[in-house]
């Protein structure tokens, strides 16, 4: 969790008024090295905002090879997700099982073998 713009705002104000990061961090309850991030942060992009939280970091790498796991997929549809892994892999791209399932459930394919019907 992000800690509030007002704290951010009051901790760099000190800062700014000739207090150094680790006697403002001190003063007002943050560890130095958060108030030595939020001071570069604010020289390096005049924005004091705290940055995104969470969110998905890896499928982008995944989403772009796309088209190599389609094309292994469609050529054997009863390849298992640790096999298309290892397929990949001689391919350079080092992925997980996990990673796979989540491409594959984004896509709304299903996984699952069934047995032939009678």
């Amino acid at each position: 969790m992000a800690l509030s713009m007002d704290l951010r705002t009051r901790l760099l104000a000190a800062v700014d008024s000739g207090s150094s990061c680790r006697a403002a961090a001190a003063r007002f309850g943050v560890a130095p090295s958060t108030a030595v991030r939020w001071r570069a942060q604010q020289r390096e992009t005049g924005d004091i905002a705290p940055k995104p939280l969470g969110g998905d970091m890896r499928s982008r790498r995944m989403e772009e090879r796309a088209a190599d796991i389609l094309a292994i997929w469609e050529e054997r549809r009863d390849i298992t997700l640790g096999e298309l892994r290892l397929a990949l892999a001689d391919k350079g791209m080092d992925v997980s099982v996990a990673g796979l399932h989540r491409f594959f459930v984004r896509r709304g394919l299903t996984r699952k073998k069934r047995q032939a019907m009678r």
